[in-house]
């Protein structure tokens, strides 16, 4: 069976990125001698599945940001990429999953944005969470859990505090008898 695991920061009122989709204000994360745990959950996958706007963002950085991973992108955009390891993916959440599972991939990453995760709330696709609140108030922009959201019981599996102000969340969400 497959594990969705949603891995990602947020700001402390709940925001992924500045409306424009800026995330510059997540600059806390590039503490020197520290990666926040990601190195050891980026081995633990076999794949990502992302949204095209954070597809986008991605394509930005100077070095692709998930090497040696296949990426399933998820939109109803007519998308196109040179590189191999990028699938763009159209039909719904929950058939899309079961072809990625069929495909052997067993431990997937979901990065984002806002509208996948919601997707992926509304079939109850996501196994665990991660989440890293930076201590920063933006005010607006992409919300983490945008609404309509349905109600999720989660149970802490732990948390970490840094010297950076970062506290580390990690959930596993509870299975509805």
């Amino acid at each position: 069976m497959t594990k969705v695991t949603l891995y990602i920061a947020a700001s402390l009122d709940g925001y992924i990125a500045r409306t424009d989709g800026g995330i510059d204000w997540l600059s806390i994360l590039d503490t020197e001698g520290e990666d926040f745990g990601y190195t050891a959950f980026y081995e633990s996958i076999d794949a990502i599945a992302l949204g095209s706007n954070t597809y986008e963002v991605g394509l930005g950085f100077d070095q692709w940001p998930y090497p040696e991973k296949k990426s399933f992108v998820f939109t109803q955009r007519h998308l196109q990429s040179e590189r191999e390891d990028v699938v763009f993916v159209s039909e719904p959440v929950k058939q899309a999953l079961a072809n990625i599972e069929t495909q052997g991939f067993k431990n997937i990453w979901l990065v984002g944005g806002g509208k996948l995760i919601n997707s992926f709330l509304q079939h109850s696709l996501i196994d665990e969470y991660i989440i890293s609140t930076i201590p920063t108030i933006l005010g607006g922009g992409i919300q983490l859990f945008p609404p309509p959201a349905p109600e999720e019981q989660l149970e802490l599996i732990n948390s970490k505090q840094y010297p950076s102000g970062l506290v580390q969340s990690h959930y596993r969400r509870q299975i509805k008898n």
